[in-house]
């Protein structure tokens, strides 16, 4: 007997909610399901999956990319392959590039992982989640621990990959639609980065290669079929698109036909045509990351310094230039895209070693008629509070996230009454009434301000109007100077760059970045 699709879509949708609370432990008596988790696909996605020839609940793949802060979303069209459906910017991971080893190392995970409906928490703390499902069969027959990784919202991460509440609402009704449409499961493949011959060549040092050379071969079974890579683990590595040797599959799949992560691999085959096609691809990419070793490319470091990463657009957004224009007004201008989401005000964007430690990224000359672009969107701090009402997936898949830090104090700069002034006024630093002192300085006490006794400056010529110069010797005061060197003071009547020193917070992140926002 043949039943409508309708019918059949709704007992698998059915079927997939009672294998969640069963997954999940939950009681079936009073399940809350939160509104964002029901969620219903915007209307331009609804175009853009027809536009594309891709039914709604047609199965679903997920790649994430660190290096390049990408999470894509695949969809299988109406002809059975995957089709790139759309790419999200990633608001934040934590980490270096690599595997996650042992908990608490702050890595987000990187493998083949499997997502099934019971780990979709509709309830989480960070706005929704998917539970990456760390650690798989490879992960555990290595050793490595940690639990409770996750995709989800809230722009946080402590070894998880994190997205806006936007973004990680609009992945999670994707899900759902595949899960509806009777898909058990779908693929995540974590990757360090786009396994391109460039991307090989830089980082040809760097110790996590083999397994990265590995990871390559399911994506490089992903890229020349378009379909979900059949994943297996044994002899403690990925087998991916195994089959029985032909002359067993002929009676069957044999019963010795199983994989175990620890264990020696059974005889096995690769489909020729499969296997044909990643072969040559393989060697094509090989040749030309010998080429571009040879031609000196130069090697990505091991250790970056930084704590993971974010997407360009969100750096954008969160580090403006600080420019002042000629009438000495001093104000912030963001040259990038509206970031797709809201940015929460307790972000923690990673730390770049090689900055300074200064909050103005840069500061620079407004050119004429120059506009500020739209400001992007914040959001107050989110509580942190597991919700404790049944819902319809796991409370036992709660995401982990980040608590933001403090920002740690820095030091004020002297220098000219105005400069300084608008600058407290712009960062919320203080007030012009009582500039912060240097510390270093509370030692050694200097003379009466020169500021007082000082002849007026003459202005600055043009040429020069926007570079950091000492004092003149004349304004320097009588006591010895200070021990740090380099620590520079803005010339008099100077109308160019502040000093690279960083400014004193007087408490809150949001104090020091409030004005711009």
């Amino acid at each position: 007997m043949k039943f409508p699709s309708s019918v059949v879509r709704a007992l698998m949708a059915s079927a997939a909610v009672a294998a969640a609370i069963a997954l999940a432990g939950c009681q079936t008596d009073g399940v809350s399901i939160p509104e964002r988790a029901l969620k219903p696909l915007s209307h331009e996605m609804v175009s853009d999956l027809e536009r594309k020839n891709m039914p709604k609940e047609s199965p679903l793949l997920v790649r994430l990319f660190k290096q390049e802060a990408e999470l894509e979303v695949w969809k299988q069209d109406s002809g059975g392959r995957f089709a790139l459906l759309k790419t999200y910017p990633i608001c934040r991971w934590s980490g270096e590039l690599g595997p996650k080893v042992k908990e608490g190392d702050r890595q987000a995970p990187e493998g083949f992982y499997t997502i099934t409906p019971g780990q979709m928490n509709p309830n989480s703390n960070y706005y929704l989640s998917v539970n990456i499902g760390f650690p798989n069969g490879f992960d555990r027959a290595h050793g490595r621990t940690g639990a409770f990784l996750m995709i989800h919202g809230d722009c946080s991460s402590r070894g998880c990959y994190a997205m806006t509440d936007e973004q990680i609402a609009e992945i999670y009704a994707l899900a759902r639609e595949s899960f509806f449409g009777g898909q058990r499961s779908f693929q995540v493949q974590a990757y360090p980065f786009r396994m391109t011959p460039i991307n090989m060549a830089r980082h040809r040092n760097n110790p996590n290669m083999p397994f990265w050379k590995m990871l390559k071969q399911g994506y490089d079974h992903f890229e020349v079929t378009r379909l979900e890579p059949k994943v297996d683990v044994c002899e403690k590595r990925y087998v991916f698109d195994a089959e029985p040797p032909a002359a067993a599959s002929a009676h069957g799949v044999p019963a010795s036909f199983k994989f175990n992560a620890a264990a020696r691999c059974p005889a096995y085959q690769v489909p020729q045509e499969i296997a044909d096609e990643v072969a040559a691809k393989t060697r094509r990419d090989e040749v030309e990351t010998a080429a571009l070793v040879q031609k000196g490319t130069p090697a990505a470091p091991v250790r970056t310094g930084t704590d993971g990463g974010m997407h360009p657009v969100f750096l954008a957004a969160l580090k403006p230039q600080v420019v002042r224009d000629h009438d000495g007004n001093v104000r912030t201008i963001i040259d990038a895209p509206r970031a797709p989401g809201t940015i929460p005000a307790t972000v923690n964007p990673p730390r770049d070693p090689n900055a300074p430690s200064d909050p103005v990224t840069a500061v620079a000359a407004a050119s004429a008629g120059g506009k500020p672009a739209p400001q992007t969107q914040t959001a107050a701090a989110k509580p942190n509070a597991a919700s404790d009402s049944g819902n319809m997936f796991t409370r036992l898949f709660t995401s982990q996230g980040d608590t933001a830090p403090k920002t740690t104090n820095g030091q004020s700069e002297s220098g000219l009454d105005r400069v300084t002034g608008s600058v407290s006024r712009l960062f919320g630093i203080g007030e012009d009434k009582k500039p912060a002192s240097p510390p270093r300085q509370a030692a050694v006490p200097p003379p009466k301000p020169v500021q007082l006794t000082r002849p007026k400056p003459a202005p600055a010529p043009p040429a020069a109007a926007y570079q950091a110069e000492p004092k003149a010797a004349a304004e320097q005061p009588a006591a010895p100077p200070p021990a740090d060197q380099s620590t520079r003071t803005t010339a008099a009547g100077d109308s160019g760059l502040l000093s690279s020193q960083p400014m004193a917070p007087p408490g809150t992140f949001d104090s020091r970045w409030g004005s711009w926002r």
